[in-house]
């Protein structure tokens, strides 16, 4: 069983579905525990990783970032030397003040080129690390066990492909302008001290109220941000679900009540979101009057003292300046701040998903299967999903090559659980799976795929064309072997008739295919597959009786030479098959042909003569009673 964590994946009972709600509030508390975090060394070491392939673009980028850093600073200068030296009285220096101007030109195009070279790089760095880490991200989620499939909801792995790595995106976007922010910053402070240090130190003296006045500001601000993301949640939330559930809300005429409820989780979403923009603009005056504040400063104290003739008044000027940029970054830091925050919180949820271990793997002398004769073995099998709660109790069965077996028993008896096992989709607790011989764990996945075939009740069908979704799992397969395919099962006649014929584009999930061709369908692919060995989970349910009959003909067709493991709750499959065998909470109670558990009297008996409509509505204490006569 894979160990995942908490905030990503928990345990929930397997008789309860977790509600999008429910979702919403464990990402909420995990949101809660990590907002604020606006430096993660862990999720840094980890980006740099992606980050280090691009390394050289990277020193290029921040290259460019010192350049246009250091032309910010030497403006001023330029301008401070001019007033200085080539206009304040006894004379103007129309030499030095052509040269000068020169190099004012000079810093503005480097500026140019600077600013060029590090927004041209990293953003299109930006994009090669994000399409690397989406690229491990998927290759990471495709080899994932289905222990942690079962229990992640796809609308949260969704999240971490999409909007996580654009958290991400935003962050490697601004990362540069962070570091030139910084550098900025301090070499502003440098350079003020270094002109005139008292008017230095009085001038950055309205830094300290800023920052007292940020201590303040920031747990507000942090608890009205997170309000407003959990109110954008729960909003999300209720959007997503009437969205999905709009035929059933039409139908009960429950559009007016819906909307009331959705109304309020709205304004409430309006109201934490107003509160969020305050706080986040509040400190733009604040910011505003203290940068008014240090140039008054620097104005009336500077003013008087070259007045005095104790300071330049070049000096004076370039202070103004220096001011004045300098409360830019501070601004700039104070948004960056906000990027850094998701940019962790995203990291951290990205490599939640990466940590996450492959827990079924090929061993290092794993076999790599030939074709083989199709059988199957389950010796003294124990499985389950959950600790201590066993699905399968020591359950023994071989199927024969070219066997048909079928699989019948109440809902949770472990029929769907014993074909997961044959694909190696989990690994058994006890006991043995083989197939052709030998164990599953000893031979490569890869191989085993091309041994195991399977057709599952809501059959999954890709966008694209009829065609590409019949050869999907063969590639290889001719046009040819397509429609050999799809005659064989019956599905050559409805396809013929569609406006392009196999190149008919299938929308979402084969949307406009009935259920009944979707199936055909997929029997065409699993026949193109040419497995030796068949899994069919419930493949005839859902269906009207026509449609059966095309499915049951097209069974025969495709069972015809392999091995076939099928589950269902209809008769004719279950009839026609060369054994069933019985299960009940997880056992193997009865075993036989049709007419051998019919005479038995059993389990299948009572099943039987209750027109085996659904398991699920035959009263427990009956299915005992029959699996105890069974027994006996």
């Amino acid at each position: 069983m894979a160990i995942m964590p908490q905030s990503l994946a928990t345990p929930v009972d397997p008789g309860r579905t977790q509600t999008p709600g429910a979702a919403g509030a464990l990402s909420d508390e995990m949101d809660e525990r990590i907002f604020g975090a606006a430096f993660d060394g862990k999720v840094i070491q980890r980006f740099a990783k992606f980050l280090w392939p691009h390394r050289r673009r990277l020193l290029v980028a921040l290259g460019g970032v010192v350049a246009f850093t250091a032309t910010q600073l030497s403006i001023p200068l330029v301008i401070r030397t001019a007033i200085d030296r080539a206009l304040t009285p006894p004379g103007v220096d129309g030499d030095l003040l052509d040269l000068i101007t020169l190099a004012f030109l000079g810093v503005i195009a480097v500026n140019l080129v600077a600013t060029y070279v590090q927004e041209t790089i990293v953003g299109k760095t930006a994009e090669r690390v994000l399409f690397d880490l989406r690229r491990a991200m998927y290759v990471h989620l495709q080899n994932l066990s289905m222990s942690f499939m079962d229990k992640t909801e796809v609308g949260r792995l969704m999240a971490r492909l999409q909007s996580d790595v654009g958290a991400l995106q935003e962050f490697l976007d601004t990362t540069v302008t962070t570091i030139g922010d910084i550098l900025l910053l301090f070499g502003i402070v440098a350079v003020l001290l270094s002109l005139d240090w008292k008017l230095g130190l009085l001038t950055l003296s309205v830094v300290l109220v800023l920052l007292i006045v940020r201590m303040i500001w920031l747990p507000m601000a942090k608890k009205s941000f997170m309000h407003a993301r959990q109110t954008s949640s729960i909003v999300n939330g209720a959007l997503a679900e009437n969205i999905n559930g709009v035929r059933t809300v039409q139908e009960m005429l429950r559009e007016r009540a819906n909307f009331e409820r959705f109304e309020v989780k709205a304004r409430d979403n309006l109201r934490s979101h107003l509160r969020a923009a305050k706080f986040s603009q509040v400190m733009v005056p604040i910011v505003d009057t203290l940068t008014g504040t240090a140039m008054a400063i620097v104005v009336v104290v500077g003013g008087n003292r070259v007045l005095g003739g104790s300071l330049d008044l070049g000096v004076m000027v370039a202070f103004v300046f220096y001011v004045q940029r300098f409360f830019d970054p501070i601004r700039s830091l104070t948004i960056q701040y906000s990027v850094m925050q998701r940019a962790m919180a995203s990291g951290q949820r990205i490599f939640e998903v990466m940590d996450v271990p492959v827990n079924i793997r090929d061993k290092p002398d794993a076999v790599t299967l030939d074709r083989i004769d199709g059988s199957i073995e389950f010796n003294h099998v124990t499985f389950g999903y959950l600790p201590g709660q066993p699905v399968l109790n020591d359950v023994t069965f071989t199927v024969a090559p070219g066997e048909t077996v079928a699989l019948v028993g109440p809902t949770g008896s472990g029929k769907t659980s014993i074909t997961a096992l044959i694909h190696r989709f989990y690994d058994v607790w006890e006991g043995t799976v083989r197939v052709g011989g030998h164990d599953v764990r000893d031979v490569t996945q890869d191989s085993l795929g091309h041994q195991v075939g399977m057709v599952l009740q809501e059959p999954f069908l890709f966008t694209g064309t009829i065609f590409d979704n019949i050869r999907f799992c063969t590639s290889g397969a001719t046009r040819d072997d397509v429609i050999a395919a799809a005659r064989a099962v019956g599905a050559h006649d409805f396809i013929e008739r569609l406006p392009k014929g196999y190149d008919t584009m299938l929308e979402q999930r084969g949307g406009n295919l009935s259920l009944g061709q979707r199936q055909l369908v997929s029997f065409a692919r699993a026949i193109v597959a040419d497995t030796p060995i068949l899994l069919l989970d419930e493949a005839t349910a859902s269906i009207d009786s026509y449609t059966e009959r095309q499915i049951q003909i097209a069974l025969k067709r495709l069972l015809a030479g392999r091995s076939g493991v099928v589950i269902a709750h209809r008769l004719a499959t279950i009839r026609g098959a060369d054994r069933i065998i019985v299960l009940n909470r997880g056992r193997i109670v009865e075993t036989g042909t049709h007419r051998e558990l019919l005479e038995r009297r059993g389990l299948y008996h009572r099943l039987y003569s209750m027109n085996y409509a659904s398991f699920d509505d035959i009263p427990e204490a009956l299915i005992k009673d029959a699996t105890e006569s069974s027994s006996t």
